[in-house]
């Protein structure tokens, strides 16, 4: 399953997560995912990635 959301690096030490369905900057509780740190970019990409892994999971078998 392919991930839904990965990193851009919009200046040295700036990063954004990004929809890559949408290739919007992903939004968590409103908050848009923008001028992050490196290692807090890479720990929220991947629970994001889990995350979405596990909704898509649960709605194919729903189908």
């Amino acid at each position: 399953m392919a991930n839904r959301y990965t990193l851009r690096m919009e200046l040295p030490q700036s990063w954004t997560i990004v929809d890559v369905f949408t290739g919007q900057p992903a939004v968590v509780r409103q908050k848009v995912m923008v001028g992050m740190s490196p290692r807090e970019a890479e720990d929220m990409v991947v629970q994001m990635n889990a995350r979405d892994v596990r909704r898509r999971e649960r709605a194919e078998r729903k189908d």
